[in-house]
């Protein structure tokens, strides 16, 4: 192994040395110090005569003396199933005080792509607790299924959430006992979030069952390219290897992107759209295409990665790269937040492109997707008339549309808020709908099978006894 004292110029996270061999793309790097330390880092770039290597620790105290060895291999994620109930950095390495991992055996952490041939359909349902997902836009195992958000806003509990509830009820009823996983990767959050987490975590027991990897806002920004690549390797092992279902939430993307961002400005590279590399669309699929199911397999990886929308704008790159690359999104809304409802979920824009085929007789019930037809159309004439109601007053509106108004309020404040703590049953979820739509008139629900109406529709008590009188 050759060691170059040859370090010609340091660039924010890069440092450029000339070389008299060939050396690979990704290979591994280690930096020597004057005062001893070792830092780790990347080939980001290979040229005759020189490379360029990104440093994961930053390159705070590297000078021209500095030593770089190039070790041959690129970066390997040592993964075993002891991994579960660990904490560790943004590089693998565990802080939560436990031994060193020993692990089975060390896989590349940028992963095979998965053959399309042998991607197994996703369709069985994920049951998080949480109706405005349940109900409106269902997650089935082996999607991506990221979040929307907004600075402030609460995506963080959701998540928490979803980690501590998600189930598959098929499985619960049948007695199969299948081991479940959350892989937790954090990219650039504050040393408060990361409390946050590891408290609920903690408190709640989710932690036995989950790995977390933590890259705070004060580590280097290099550090945040690696982090979703080690979550993933470490969730596809358990998946494929191990026959775990993985729930993978990634948080923050945004912070991933402005990383790519920051270090493609220092390659000097041509920006693309507002100043984000151009293979950034590239990058990011890279990292969401490694959810999924994989045919002979038992397990699964889902990915439910959480994004802050710069400005609350959904045109912005990140999201709408993401919406390209992901089967749908769940909008968080900025409106519903200040109301006090929670979870804050908007489910008009939100959209879960699997849905249907998750849901219906056998895997949710047979009234599923009527049932969410009618209330999303219900909902949306109940916020058209909103509007007419700020021009008009309450009292120019017909008796009709005051229901539909009525209707928009109550799913708002029984069907959406629940709070963080109630985890509601697939059955709860659609009772309750069933409770809603029945302040309808029946000849208003035109997108629901009579058969059922009839089997479900809760006649109104009051007028019951009128009736019978």
């Amino acid at each position: 192994m050759k060691e170059y004292q040859t370090i010609t110029e340091i660039s924010g996270p890069l440092v450029f040395a000339e070389v008299d061999e060939p050396v690979g793309y990704d290979e591994i790097v280690e930096i020597e110090t004057e005062d001893g330390r070792t830092l780790r880092g990347q080939v980001l770039e290979s040229s005759e005569g020189i490379v360029s290597i990104q440093v994961f620790e930053g390159t705070g105290g590297i000078d021209r003396n500095a030593s770089v060895r190039f070790l041959g291999e690129t970066m390997k994620m040592p993964v075993t199933e002891d991994l579960l109930g660990r904490v560790l950095d943004g590089s693998g390495n565990p802080i939560d005080g436990g031994p060193e991992i020993v692990p089975d055996e060390r896989q590349d952490i940028v992963g095979k792509a998965i053959n399309p041939y042998s991607r197994e359909y996703p369709e069985e349902f994920i049951q998080t607790g949480v109706s405005a997902i349940d109900g409106m836009n269902t997650l089935v195992r082996g999607q991506k299924l990221p979040i929307f958000s907004g600075s402030g806003l609460p995506h963080n509990e959701l998540a928490l959430q979803i980690a501590r509830q998600a189930t598959v009820p098929e499985e619960d009823e049948s007695g199969e006992d299948s081991e479940f996983a959350v892989i937790f990767g954090a990219m650039g959050i504050t040393a408060e979030e990361a409390n946050e987490f590891m408290d609920d975590f903690e408190r709640t027991g989710a932690l036995e069952r989950s790995v977390v990897f933590m890259n705070l806002a004060d580590d280097p920004a290099v550090e945040r390219q690696v982090t979703p690549r080690l979550a993933l390797t470490t969730a596809e092992y358990l998946a494929f290897e191990k026959d775990y279902h993985v729930l993978v939430i990634l948080t923050d993307m945004t912070n991933y992107c402005e990383a790519l961002r920051e270090i493609g400005a220092a390659r000097e590279e041509v920006p693309g759209r507002r100043g984000y590399p151009g293979y950034m669309y590239t990058d990011l699929a890279q990292l969401y295409e490694r959810a999924g199911r994989i045919e002979g397999k038992e397990g699964s990886v889902t990915q439910i990665p959480i994004l802050t929308m710069p400005g609350d704008d959904d045109t912005h790159p990140i999201p709408d790269l993401t919406g390209y690359i992901t089967e749908g999104q769940i909008m968080m809304d900025r409106d519903l937040n200040s109301q006090g409802i929670e979870p804050p979920v908007n489910v008009l824009p939100s959209l879960s492109r699997l849905m249907d085929d998750g849901i219906g007789e056998g895997l949710t019930r047979g009234d599923h997707g009527d049932v969410s037809d009618q209330m999303y159309a219900a909902y949306a004439e109940g916020e058209d008339l909103r509007d007419l109601v700020n021009i008009v007053g309450r009292e120019a509106l017909s008796e009709r549309d005051n229901k539909f108004l009525d209707f928009a309020d109550r799913f708002e404040a029984e069907f959406v808020q629940q709070g963080y703590d109630t985890n509601r049953s697939i059955d709860d979820t659609l009772e309750l709908g069933w409770d809603l739509l029945s302040d309808l008139p029946k000849t208003e629900l035109n997108r629901i099978d009579e058969e059922l109406i009839e089997e479900h529709y809760r006649e109104d008590e009051t007028a019951e006894a009128v009736q019978a009188d």
